[in-house]
């Protein structure tokens, strides 16, 4: 299905719901919420960019939204972190999700939407096309 007849809100309503997504470098699950919040997982299969996910850590959350048919993902939190160490003042601040809050206002992971339907999505990074597949929360089995 292309998404030339597909609005901005209809996207983000196919987009609602758990997405796994292979690259060849990382194994990727997002869930988008349908408060535009995201959750997102990221687990490094080389082992040259372990040292990566060690010290960033693989959990991220976020908010997100589609806009000229590009999904826009801004980082809020990194809760796994090796960075996240927090600095007590009056309030608990941490220190990388200062960081990655920042780093999103200016630079957030865009992506060009391809294609999308209820059980496949299609998104172009600037270097490479990634396809995702819905993951049912409950299987029917047949049953």
């Amino acid at each position: 299905m292309s998404n030339s007849n597909l609005s901005d809100i209809e996207i983000e309503i196919l987009l609602l719901g758990k997405w796994r997504f292979n690259t060849f470098s990382e194994k990727i699950t997002i869930e988008f919420k349908d408060d535009m919040t995201y959750e997102q997982t990221r687990v490094q299969i080389l082992l040259f960019s372990k040292p990566k996910e060690l010290i960033t850590g693989n959990k991220f959350t976020g908010v997100w939204y589609v806009s000229k048919e590009k999904l826009y993902l801004n980082v809020k939190n990194m809760p796994k972190s090796f960075f996240n160490f927090q600095i007590p003042l009056a309030f608990k601040i941490s220190i990388a999700d200062i960081i990655a809050t920042l780093g999103s206002v200016f630079m957030p992971e865009i992506y060009e939407v391809i294609t999308i339907n209820t059980s496949k999505f299609v998104i172009k990074d600037k270097e490479q096309s990634i396809i995702g597949t819905k993951i049912n929360k409950n299987p029917s089995f047949g049953l």
